[in-house]
Parts: C-alpha cells; sequence; structure tokens
C-alpha cells in the first residue's frame, strides 16, 4: 500500500470507530503520517445537544465527556489502528475544541512510519 492509501484507510477506520464507539462520525477526516506521527483531524463529529451545551458555558462537560469517552475505549482505538499499520504504538493523545468543533488525534509510534511506504 501507498502512504496516501494507508492515510485513507486510518480514516475510514476512524470513521466507523467514531461512530460506532463515541455515537456520531465526522463529517470530514483528515490523516497525514508525519514520519514516527498520526495526526487525525475530525470536524463536524459534536451532536446538536453537545453544541448546545457548549453554547451555553458548558464547555469543560462537553471536553470532560468526550475525553472520557475516548480514554474508555482507547485500547479499542489502539487495536483498530495498529492492525492497519503493524507498527507498534507508543502513546495516544486526544483533544476537541467546543468552538471549532474540531477533534485531534495524534499517535505517537516506535518507529518512522514514512520509511515503509
Amino acid at each position: 500500500m501507498t502512504k496516501g492509501q494507508v492515510e485513507a484507510k486510518i480514516s475510514e477506520a476512524v470513521t466507523k470507530f467514531e461512530l460506532e464507539v463515541m455515537g456520531r462520525g465526522p463529517k470530514q477526516i483528515n490523516t497525514m503520517i508525519v514520519k514516527n506521527l498520526i495526526i487525525i483531524r475530525l470536524e463536524g463529529f459534536f451532536s446538536i445537544s453537545e453544541k448546545r451545551l457548549a453554547e451555553n458555558n458548558r464547555v469543560e462537560l462537553v471536553k470532560r465527556v468526550r475525553t472520557l469517552l475516548f480514554e474508555n475505549e482507547v485500547e479499542n482505538f489502539k487495536n483498530i489502528i495498529q492492525n492497519i499499520i503493524n507498527t507498534e504504538l507508543v502513546s495516544v493523545h486526544s483533544d476537541v475544541s467546543t468552538k471549532t468543533g474540531e477533534k485531534i488525534i495524534i499517535v505517537t509510534l516506535d518507529c518512522n512510519l514514512e520509511n515503509k511506504y
């Protein structure tokens, strides 16, 4: 597979994960492999209720719930990514922005994945 094909496969898998596990898939997703990092940017994944909570000064609540939901399933997430890239994951970091409606996931790897493709 090419680097672009792997990035697309990761995007598809993360979209499915978000939909099935987190309850809502993103409207748009972009995955980039940069050396020993995988950077995943999701847009438009908040529900209407989450948007309303954020608009009513409940930003921390929305962020906390989304963080806890993701952390609860992080091992599942790691397995999904590891099965695609066949490379050991070192760590996974995630954050959401209630202002832009974005979620960023950064996966660090034990090797330079760009060198594989």
